[in-house]
């Protein structure tokens, strides 16, 4: 095997350990299933034409069409946790999914830049979680859960509010450890792509259109990463 093949597959393994971290085990999937992602406008966003729903929708598709998989989008601009929290029993239990996304952070952080009270506090941000997962696994279905992603593309540490959402991604990761639930480390996975191909240290117009919301290629990242989760 030659040096650039050892270096792919090793890439490969550990974007696979990154977002298999946390406590949870990948379940294969089955006939069936129904796969709820549930977030804020990044999902909703993730339903359109070229939405990252809508490519993991059509991938399951093409190589599982035989289980009949459906996929329901439940994400709402500017929600944070404590808005999952009120509308999980309508937008997702009542779905009956046997699978959870969960893709939430980014507006209880980016929220709260200005003023605290508009964030949600890394109290409320933890035990909110650990609320929808404990409905979510009473339910029967089990849960994938992200941690946020990027708030600037910036790869030196300078976008204004990467330490305080390193700090919400620690407590996702926490999260799924506590509950044993499956992690899907998408602050991880954007980290380490960006510092691979943000060599001008872009603020945006990688992954994202305006620091936050997911461009094309943004869609497809996710995409790719969620379908390590989601799938053998």
């Amino acid at each position: 095997m030659n040096m650039r093949r050892i270096q792919f597959v090793t890439g490969v393994t550990f974007l696979v350990a990154a977002t298999l971290a946390g406590g949870g085990e990948r379940v294969p999937l089955k006939k069936g299933d129904r796969i709820v992602f549930l977030g804020d406008s990044i999902t909703a966003g993730g339903v359109g034409a070229k939405g990252y729903v809508t490519l993991i929708k059509s991938r399951l598709k093409e190589k599982h069409g035989d289980l009949d998989i459906s996929i329901v989008g439940a994400g709402i601009s500017g929600n944070k946790v404590p808005d999952l929290q009120k509308r999980l029993q309508k937008d997702v239990l009542d779905k009956k999914p046997t699978i959870v996304v969960i893709y939430i952070g980014i507006n209880d952080v980016w929220h709260g830049e200005k003023n605290p009270k508009n964030g949600t506090s890394k109290e409320k941000f933890e035990e909110g979680l650990k609320d929808i997962i404990a409905r979510i696994d009473k339910a029967g279905a089990r849960v994938i859960l992200c941690t946020p992603s990027v708030i600037g593309e910036k790869t030196d540490g300078s976008n204004g509010l990467d330490a305080k959402l390193d700090e919400y991604s620690d407590i996702s990761r926490k999260v799924a450890k506590d509950t044993k639930s499956q992690l899907c480390d998408l602050r991880k996975a954007f980290v380490d792509h960006l510092k691979k191909n943000n060599a001008d240290n872009k603020a945006s117009g990688i992954l994202t259109s305006d620091r936050v919301h997911l461009n094309p290629a943004g869609n497809a990242f996710v995409a790719d990463v969620m379908m390590k989760s989601l799938d053998n």
